[in-house]
């Protein structure tokens, strides 16, 4: 295409031109510092998640740290409007990530507040979840879980300010007997992840599970 001439796709990391399907090329791909976890392994992500909640299972894609590139790709998601980066880490997760046969019953990201949903345009883990909604063949709700409370970023928060956040989600459907896989981008404290969480346990007879694109460091 004519934008394609005037405007190529290029590499996040080294502004290489690059096919555009791709985020990163091929040599700054072997940069990523992918994670390898086994979902059904008692890893360093079940563990973190096991201090705040009962967890079934728990897979983050990638380590996150400063200067990484894991954290220059989750920034342009984020905040550079590149929805569609979504997809590709959908793609990257399915390459690592098997249930082996025992899936859960339903996928749930993390959901933005409505007033923050309109400022962003799009909620950054909903093309991520859809993506692996297909693969897996397993249903998504967006609309399971509600964010009763309109706050700046958790990233421009201090500890203690997180820490203090009370309620800050509710569960808009009835629900009991069922394994909830639970998905947000980044890994740091667990607390919005923890509050989710014991909203579905305590609704029922339900069990929990947690995928992330990246665990902090």
């Amino acid at each position: 295409m004519i934008l394609d001439l005037f405007f190529p796709n290029r590499c996040l990391n080294c502004n290489r031109i690059i096919d555009g399907n791709l985020i990163v090329c091929i040599i700054c791909f072997e940069q990523i510092r992918f994670t390898h976890n086994n979902y059904f392994d008692d890893n360093f992500i079940k563990q973190k998640c096991k201090l705040l909640f009962p967890v079934e299972n728990a897979f983050a894609l990638m380590h996150f740290s400063q200067e990484n590139l894991s954290r220059k790709i989750i920034h342009e998601l984020k905040y550079k409007s590149r929805e569609k980066i979504g997809k590709t880490l959908a793609e990257w997760t399915t390459e690592q990530l098997d249930f082996n046969d025992n899936e859960p019953d339903l996928l749930v990201s993390v959901p933005l507040h409505p007033k923050k949903l309109k400022e962003r345009g799009y909620n950054q883990l909903h093309l991520f979840t859809e993506n692996l909604s297909e693969f897996y063949n397993i249903p998504f709700d967006h609309d399971f879980i509600k964010r009763n409370h309109y706050s700046k970023a958790q990233a421009l928060k201090d500890k203690q300010h997180r820490m203090e956040t009370t309620n800050p989600f509710s569960i808009t459907k009835n629900i009991s007997g069922k394994h909830i896989l639970l998905i947000d981008d980044v890994f740091t404290t667990g607390n919005t992840l923890a509050s989710i969480a014991w909203e579905i346990l305590k609704a029922g007879d339900n069990k929990v599970s947690v995928l992330v694109m990246a665990i902090d460091e």
